[in-house]
């Protein structure tokens, strides 16, 4: 047994990435082991800690009136609970064999080595940049952390034109169109798949299309970019696909992101097909006793499809944090698995879905039934009430939830919380019918539009049965 790595015989825990998986992990390692038992390093490439990165579209179109706003938890809070934070410093090394990480310090160019008896790895996401001539232009902006938003927020008080491009139609790139616009941009979306949203079915995409449309988006879908051209200056100036060419004083990447992983893998830990580090239930990295890994750098176990998933979002990486914190601190905690829930809005059209798309449930085998049910956020003749589309996915036979899309106004988005704990519990949709739910006419009909599409969907898989 080698020697602890920390002071006097104390152990060491080595975190590698300052948001929410990491810091999460040291604050809850350190509230079940003080300073004297377990001495926290943790290691951030950026300025901040703790930042809402989902906040940043909000704080770009101005709903969100300053940056700090969006800070959960500065590096001086942090470095007051004895976590000893070193910003502006990334690991470009892991010796797993050797038990330590090679840091360097960007303001002095100092590298050096630091011992860890414990290792957390939460190098989150990176923004995918398509490889295409242009494509790192001063003017084209990924949007992943505070400093990319603030380099955003500079281009814009300085761009000459109001035309803005954003390629791609996902949950960041529908955020960012609508941010645009609220900056009094002219915003074009170019976008590769049939509708926005590819996290829905394309007839539920339709929805958010002409939402986007009615803000003054202009929507352009089934197109590749090819290229991004640039001015005399070399700052960008349009956007070209196969089939046109959109001008541009600024350029907003929304195509996704990807698990950054190049330390992990260079270090010979397990990745899986979507290029996430895999982990067992305890969050630790497969194959490895004391090294964890959390948040948007490893892939999840989906609980209806039973597959591995990338899905980079803040709540898991906050639960992952919690649990490695745990497990490193001495405790015990477990990661069981995702259903797949995210909402998001554009203007006040609320978007919601978690479960199986119908693709998703065709390429792991199951055969389904769906239903699109249209009905009203609150009882018809209460005063505000709005349409809500729901459209739900049941296995055939079975009868189980498999999944639930919800596009309507306000109060829709936040129903889809129902059935992400139906799918949880692996629920048919005939026991979700008798799903005793809140009801008064202010907020919802005596039938609530989620249990409206469980009875349409129990009745088709009994016919199918029958």
């Amino acid at each position: 047994m080698s020697m602890s790595a920390g002071r006097g015989g104390t152990e060491r825990l080595v975190v590698i990435g300052g948001d929410a998986a990491g810091m999460s992990a040291a604050s809850q390692a350190r509230r079940l082991k003080g300073p004297g038992e377990l001495e926290i390093v943790a290691f951030e490439r950026g300025h901040f800690t703790s930042f809402s990165a989902c906040g940043i579209p909000y704080w770009v179109g101005g709903d969100v009136p300053e940056r700090d706003r969006l800070i959960a938890r500065t590096p001086e809070e942090h470095r007051a609970r004895g976590i000893d934070l070193r910003l502006r410093t990334e690991v470009t090394g892991i010796d797993v064999a050797g038990r330590r990480v090679r840091a360097r310090d960007a303001a002095s160019g100092d590298e050096y080595w630091t011992p860890y008896d414990k290792l957390v790895i939460a190098t989150g996401a990176r923004p995918v940049r398509p490889d295409l001539p242009g494509a790192d232009a001063p003017g084209v902006h990924g949007v992943q952390t505070l400093d990319d938003g603030q380099a955003l927020l500079d281009t814009l008080a300085r761009a000459r034109g109001r035309r803005a491009v954003v390629v791609g139609a996902g949950y960041i790139g529908v955020e960012m169109a609508e941010a645009l616009i609220n900056r009094g941009f002219e915003v074009t979306v170019v976008n590769r798949g049939r509708e926005p949203m590819s996290t829905l079915d394309p007839d539920m995409g339709r929805m958010v299309h002409r939402a986007m449309e009615g803000l003054g988006i202009t929507m352009v879908n089934d197109a590749e970019v090819t290229k991004l051209l640039t001015g005399g200056d070399g700052r960008v100036r349009a956007v070209v696909t196969q089939d046109a060419e959109y001008p541009a004083d600024l350029v907003v990447l929304g195509i996704g992101v990807r698990p950054e992983t190049s330390l992990a893998r260079a270090a010979g830990l397990p990745v899986g097909a979507h290029g996430g580090l895999l982990t067992d239930l305890a969050m630790r990295v497969r194959g490895h006793e004391d090294i964890w890994a959390g948040g948007d750098c490893v892939e999840v176990l989906n609980l209806v499809s039973g597959q591995e998933q990338y899905v980079p979002l803040g709540t898991h990486a906050n639960k992952h944090g919690q649990v490695i914190g745990t497990n490193a601190g001495g405790g015990y905690a477990t990661f069981p698995g995702v259903v797949g829930t995210a909402v998001s809005k554009v203007c006040d059209l609320e978007i919601a879905r978690t479960g199986l798309r119908e693709k998703d449930a065709r390429r792991v085998g199951l055969r389904f039934e769906t239903v699109t049910v249209e009905s009203t956020s609150r009882a018809g003749y209460y005063p505000g009430a709005s349409p809500m589309t729901v459209k739900m996915l049941a296995e055939r036979r079975t009868g189980r939830l498999l999944g639930v899309q919800i596009v309507g106004r306000e109060g829709a988005a936040k129903r889809v919380d129902i059935a992400a704990v139906a799918l949880t519990a692996r629920m048919t949709v005939e026991q979700m019918t008798a799903l005793d739910l809140g009801y008064a006419p202010p907020f919802s009909p005596v039938w609530d539009p989620v249990l409206v599409a469980a009875r349409k969907a129990a009745a088709k898989v009994h016919r199918g049965a029958s």
